[in-house]
Parts: structure tokens; C-alpha cells; sequence
């Protein structure tokens, strides 16, 4: 099996620094949805691993995170494509758990429930926490320059094996070549 962890917000649909609080604050980055079904068409089990503070900010709530998937998946589907599973983290930063990233909680329950080890996985995100996260369980670190991309990329600090790519068609592109 072949799998491909992505970030959600900044890699698949626009990034707000008030967070994505409803389904229609949900919009898809042009060209990613059809990045995500060329990665099925190659047999890319997709997962998607995202904190999602504004959870536990008590800025939104399940019921509303769920509606904002339903969207994102309804939207994947129309082209063409679908997401295998969504891990997220609920909690904010000062609860200090496990699984926010840049911990690497989501990536270790991903590589259980899949069966897995995460060694070499590519893993995608826009800033840097998600790098860490990925090269903390051994993962392939992607950087697109989407979201806060271009400033993480500014910023510095990157895992050293971390490969950069304009956006997730480019870097689905490269995964599928």
C-alpha cells in the first residue's frame, strides 16, 4: 500500500488566520482537489493529519467540523477524488497534548491504523510544525509554498531531507512521476 499524509488547511483549501470556522469558509486551492484524485488514480491511500484548535478555542464545534469535511469530501468526489481517513487535533496549543503538531501523536495513531511504519511517507504541509511532525517519525517532509508555505520557507529551519514544491499538484506531480 502506498500512502500520502496531507495537511488540510494552507495544502488543500485556503488558510485564515481566524481559522476555517464553517463549511463555506471551506475553498479549495485551484488544482489541489485534482492533485488528490491523481494521487488515487496512482494508488495513493490519502490521510489527511490537521490541527484543528479552533476546536478546543470553542470557536467551532464537531458537528461544524464534520459539515466542513462533508464538504471537502463532496467536493474531492466531484473531482474524482477522496481522502482514505482524517485525523485532527482538537486541542489548543496550552492543553500541550500528544497529538498537536509538531508532535508526531496523529502521524504514530496514522501509522497504526494503517498498519504501517511511516519511514519515507511522503508527507505534506505548509508550515513547519507539519515538517516536524513528518521527520519526527522518519516520513518524507514536503513543503508546498501555499498557505503559510512562503513563509515557513523564509523562516527557515527546515527538517534537512524537506522537499519543496509550488503546491500539491506540483508536488503530487513528482509523487506520481
Amino acid at each position: 500500500m502506498k500512502l500520502v499524509i496531507l495537511d488540510r488547511d494552507g495544502v488543500i483549501n485556503h488558510d485564515s488566520d481566524q481559522f476555517i470556522k464553517s463549511p463555506d469558509e471551506w475553498k479549495p486551492i485551484a488544482g489541489s482537489l485534482e492533485a488528490i484524485a491523481l494521487l488515487n488514480q496512482a494508488n495513493y491511500q490519502v490521510v489527511l493529519a490537521t490541527n484543528q484548535s479552533g476546536i478546543g478555542r470553542g470557536l467551532l464545534d464537531m458537528a461544524t467540523l464534520n459539515a466542513i469535511h462533508d464538504r471537502m469530501h463532496r467536493r474531492l468526489a466531484q473531482a474524482g477524488g477522496h481522502v482514505a481517513a482524517v485525523f485532527y487535533c482538537p486541542h489548543a496549543a496550552e492543553a500541550n497534548c500528544g497529538c498537536r503538531k509538531p508532535r508526531v501523536g496523529l502521524f504514530e495513531e496514522i501509522g497504526r491504523r494503517f498498519g504501517m511504519p511511516l519511514a519515507g511517507v511522503p508527507a505534506v504541509g505548509d508550515s513547519l510544525r507539519d515538517l516536524q511532525a513528518a521527520a519526527g517519525v522518519g516520513a518524507q517532509p514536503i513543503l508546498v509554498l501555499t498557505g503559510k508555505g512562503q513563509s515557513t520557507r523564509r523562516t527557515g529551519g527546515l527538517p534537512e531531507s524537506t522537499q519543496v514544491f509550488a503546491h500539491l499538484a506540483e508536488a503530487a506531480k513528482s509523487l506520481c512521476g
